[in-house]
């Protein structure tokens, strides 16, 4: 992996999350935007309500000639800030500050925000980047996104879906009693799955296509992705019962669950997959409903590091 001396030229973006985490790094907001600025570039925080505008104002910054754009957040903020600098010279700063900083640490970011903001600082002081391979997304008439850790297209993701439309509890107990809910229902689908254009079909609880080894705030789905490596990490976790899908989950946060005899593990430069009634989620967030195509995209970002 080699690095590059060069940052272009013009402001730093920054785009900040306020209720990231919880809201527990509110704070370090002013100092974050101070130690940017020490670096010898102005510093534009951008104005946003909503992931929407988030998105919306990154493309803004970017086609306005921002010189790089930092984040303020978790994996969420990211990757709104992904669909603006990716395939571009920009490049990115992620201050992990959100409850999920997967693509941040598993990218070689210190997981404290105020380290990570000095690594950017330096970065951005000295031209320095480095590149990292993202995943591309694609769906039949709608256009492309791209995301830096792991798509879900499973169990996970019909628990996500859940949670977004419960409007009670708050916090993290709704997502806990969303999984309560859907286990209940638990049970395999029948998967068209290809890689690299080997078809096949598997009856799976939980498929994940990791670019990184991480998602959901530090569960090893995907242990061997390296986004480094031009290809795309895919588990599929086949037919689970409701007890042993639990009795693995565990399992998942030090990644052993891949030695389960019904885990897979697959590596592919192209993924193609379909099932009926799922809507993926990519980063933590809202994605396509399937079928999508996930192809590697090797060194598609550069990051301040």
């Amino acid at each position: 992996m080699t690095a590059h001396d060069h940052v272009p030229p013009g402001p730093v973006a920054v785009l900040a999350n306020p209720s990231a985490g919880r809201g527990r790094h509110r704070g370090l907001l002013p100092r974050i935007l101070e130690r940017l600025g020490a670096a010898g570039r102005p510093v534009e925080l951008l104005r946003a309500r909503t992931p929407a505008e988030a998105e919306a104002a990154c493309h803004a910054a970017v086609a306005d000639g921002a010189g790089a754009l930092v984040t303020v957040g978790g994996d969420g903020t990211v990757h709104r800030a992904l669909q603006a600098v990716a395939g571009t010279v920009v490049p990115l700063g992620p201050v992990p500050a959100g409850t999920g900083n997967d693509f941040a640490v598993e990218t070689g970011f210190p997981a404290d925000p105020a380290a990570a903001v000095e690594v950017i600082a330096e970065a951005l002081a000295t031209g320095r980047t480095r590149p990292v391979d993202l995943a591309r997304l694609s769906r039949p008439g709608v256009p492309d996104r791209w995301y830096g850790a792991v798509l879900a297209a499973g169990f996970d993701a019909i628990v996500n879906e859940r949670a977004n439309r419960m409007r009670w509890p708050r916090g993290p107990r709704r997502y806990d009693l969303a999984i309560v809910v859907e286990l209940a229902k638990l049970r395999p689908r029948r998967y068209r799955l290809s890689l690299d254009g080997v078809p096949q079909e598997v009856d799976a609880v939980l498929i994940a296509v990791g670019n990184v080894a991480s998602y959901g705030g530090g569960m090893r789905i995907c242990p061997e992705a390296d986004p480094h490596d031009g290809l795309l990490d895919v588990v599929v976790g086949g037919r689970f019962d409701r007890r042993t899908l639990m009795r693995v989950k565990p399992q998942i946060y030090r990644g052993t669950h891949v030695t389960h005899p019904l885990v897979r593990a697959y590596r592919a430069r192209t993924v193609e997959l379909d099932t009926d009634g799922i809507t993926t989620y990519a980063d933590g967030e809202r994605a396509f409903d399937l079928p999508v195509t996930v192809t590697a995209a090797p060194a598609a970002l550069r990051l301040l590091r």
